[in-house]
């Protein structure tokens, strides 16, 4: 299957960290029948009883009013969803072409399901995630050919 790369808003809430917290928020998303394609929870460091929840995509007035409801908004990072045939080497052969042209990952979020990887990359700026995505792919089609 193709590489894919295209632009994510993620749109984030800050919770207590407890029981039921993370439910709660995707319950109106689930009601108002989202389909998300990245879900992240993760505790605050240094903060035990504070999480994060981040989700995309929110698309639709229905699906924004849901995020709304759910205390989401956008997270004004600039990221992207990466998605492709997963091979040995490729995460470092994306991290090396991204350093090698003085881009620096804000945040990485990657998983390989069966065959398949996705990844979410975050950038400090809009310019760093544009010089980014040329450098993921050839990245990724030069490892193909290998």
């Amino acid at each position: 299957m193709a590489l894919t790369i295209r632009k994510v808003s993620l749109w984030r809430t800050e919770v207590d960290n407890r029981p039921g917290a993370l439910a709660e928020v995707l319950a109106p998303l689930a009601a108002a029948k989202g389909d998300l394609q990245v879900l992240m929870g993760y505790r605050i460091p240094g903060q035990q009883q504070r999480a994060v929840i981040e989700i995309a995509p929110v698309t639709g007035r229905k699906l924004s009013g849901a995020a709304a409801e759910a205390g989401l908004s956008l997270a004004g990072a600039p990221a992207l969803l990466v998605q492709g045939d997963n091979r040995p080497g490729v995460a470092h052969a994306v991290a090396r072409a991204l350093a090698d042209s003085g881009v620096n990952i804000a945040f990485l979020v990657a998983q390989v399901v069966g065959k398949r990887y996705s990844a979410v990359f975050g950038f400090e700026s809009e310019a760093d995630l544009d010089k980014a995505v040329p450098r993921i792919r050839a990245a990724v089609t030069a490892r193909r050919r290998r």
